[in-house]
């Protein structure tokens, strides 16, 4: 009936500090990349533009694909240390356009090369990896991975690097497909957008292990009889493939197979393991 829990927090000058939680925190930007990395979908929230015909007062959230790489970059070396985050989304969308016209904007700044140029962002991913069940409501609790960056947003224009965010995040999302499908033409090109978040710092947390129990409903062994406690691990599972109705291919590839194959079962490892951690 122990937990453990992992935080990671990192501040933009690489000094790195804990957050006030139960046990040690695994402190560098791995932990916080591969959390990202490993979630199908990110969370990206920012402020609407006041221009905007369709902002209010609320802060938008917006589901999207994304992952953590690095790019060179000569004039930035330490940008490197810790990577960036890419993401993609229609030209047209709302995040986009204000990226649009936040760069036009630095553009015609004498000094656009302030580290808090952009659109202010957090993005965060989130993996749920089991419900630990208590006695009592009180002592529930999840298993789970999350991590959460704050940075700035920028659009990618350099056509070079729009082609290296866009591989990376295809074959993060799914290793092997950007080899394994037609090469994008102008038109698909235009219509997609990138943004590159450099990252003022982020933090991570997780927990793992069983739940605690109230030590009055320990001793009462009545109790512990007649009510199941324990730990259901969760993880995604990722179904049989379904072909399109205009495939001609025949079958499923076996980089496809074997990437489903691989991902469920290391989803199961780690939630059937994370539901037994000790802190011991």
């Amino acid at each position: 009936m122990h937990t453990m829990t992992h935080s990671s927090h990192l501040a933009p000058s690489g000094a790195l500090s804990s957050l006030p939680l139960k046990l040690r925190g695994k402190y560098d930007y791995q932990t916080v990349n591969t959390i990202l990395d490993e979630t199908l979908i990110l969370h990206v929230s920012f402020v609407p533009s006041p221009t905007d015909d369709d902002s209010s007062s609320f802060p938008v959230i917006l589901p999207m694909v994304g992952c953590t790489s690095s790019y060179p970059d000569p004039a930035l070396p330490d940008k490197n240390d810790s990577g960036v985050v890419y993401l993609h989304g229609s030209s047209t969308s709302r995040l986009i356009r204000l990226a649009q016209t936040s760069s036009s904007k630095d553009d015609n700044d004498d000094d656009d090369s302030s580290p808090n140029s952009g659109i202010p962002v957090w993005v965060a991913a989130t993996q749920l990896d089991g419900i630990a069940l208590a006695l009592t409501p009180h002592q529930h609790s999840c298993n789970y991975r999350s991590a959460v960056l704050f940075g700035h947003a920028h659009l990618v224009t350099d056509d070079a690097e729009r082609l290296h965010a866009l591989q990376i995040v295809t074959n993060t999302l799914l290793p092997s497909r950007w080899e394994n499908t037609r090469y994008p033409n102008a038109t698909e090109l235009k219509s997609t957008g990138v943004l590159r978040v450099e990252i003022a710092s982020a933090s991570a947390k997780i927990r793992s292990g069983s739940m605690g129990e109230d030590s009055v409903d320990l001793k009462d062994e009545g109790l512990r009889r007649s009510e199941w406690s324990g730990v259901v691990p969760a993880h995604i599972e990722l179904g049989e493939p379904v072909a399109a109705p205009t495939d001609l291919s025949g079958e499923v590839p076996g980089y496809l197979e074997r990437w489903i194959q691989g991902r469920n079962e290391e989803g199961e490892r780690y939630a059937r393991e994370a539901a037994v951690a000790s802190t011991k």
